[in-house]
């Protein structure tokens, strides 16, 4: 039975092989690594409507969701860094993340039933995050509105902050964050994914 080494130097060894023969090999290197105890972080990329998705999750849940504007490396560099670095592409771990990200861009998946790890999200902009289940699927909320909710009706600012630095986003939705005047304001995938994901949800 190979070790998780000797599927690290098969892979390294076997870069050049045919993609399905790599999708095997780093499945196979996921599941020795899930088994030794050495996989603390799976990621995987899903193609969307907004462009590629970078996922990862630990063994609690769901910890990252980035757009492609993010940079993905960089991304990854971060887990290393806040979470753990055995940071490991293991495609199979995020299949029930990629079917409900799939159901919900083809508009029949209005809510997100996903285990969250919220490590990435403390103090205030957590509980911002939190309450941001409470905006229903085809609605928005203004900034304020939000932190009210959060108990702070003058951390507008901090509000803004939270919705910026959303290690989720999507699925914990601050795009349905917008401001007292109507207008869309920022979003870390931009703009035009704000705008795409709130018309994605007037149609449901």
């Amino acid at each position: 039975m190979n070790t998780t080494d000797d599927l690290l130097r098969d892979l390294f060894r076997e870069r050049a092989e045919p993609p399905e023969h790599m999708a095997r090999l780093r499945d196979r290197l996921a599941s020795a690594a899930q088994a030794d105890g050495i996989l603390d972080v799976a990621y995987r990329t899903v193609d969307s409507p907004i462009g590629p998705l970078l996922i990862a999750a630990t063994e609690v849940g769901l910890a990252r969701v980035a757009f492609a504007r993010e940079d993905h490396d960089a991304v990854l560099q971060e887990l290393c860094d806040r979470i753990s670095p055995r940071v490991l592409h293991a495609a199979r771990r995020l299949d029930p993340v990629a079917r409900e990200l799939g159901e919900y861009f083809a508009g029949g998946r209005h809510d997100f039933d996903l285990p969250l790890d919220w490590r990435l999200s403390a103090g205030f902009r957590g509980t911002v995050l939190h309450h941001l289940a409470d905006i229903a699927y085809g609605h928005t909320a203004s900034y304020a509105a939000v932190a009210q909710l959060a108990g702070n009706p003058k951390a507008v600012r901090a509000v803004g902050t939270a919705c910026a630095t959303n290690p989720m986003p999507i699925v914990v939705p601050c795009h349905r964050v917008v401001r007292s005047d109507g207008s869309i304001g920022n979003y870390r995938g931009g703009a035009e994914a704000k705008h795409a994901l709130l018309a994605l949800e007037s149609q449901g």
